[in-house]
């Protein structure tokens, strides 16, 4: 089996590496989060317009 080579050492330094990486990623964002307003305000606009294209498809995929 794959799991014969994993020590608890490997487990630890997952842990330890994923708490860590988690912890830096909400730190980055939280420090980046007024550019984000700034540059991406409109985006959820053509987060819309992309969903609702792709409804349209699968509907008149659908009929025809």
């Amino acid at each position: 089996m794959i799991n014969e080579h994993i020590t608890t050492g490997h487990w630890i330094f997952a842990a330890v590496f994923m708490t860590l990486f988690v912890i830096y990623l909400a730190w980055s964002y939280k420090k980046d989060a007024p550019v984000h307003k700034y540059f991406y305000s409109g985006t959820v606009y053509l987060l819309l317009g992309i969903i609702t294209l792709l409804f349209l498809i699968f509907v008149f995929a659908k009929v025809f």
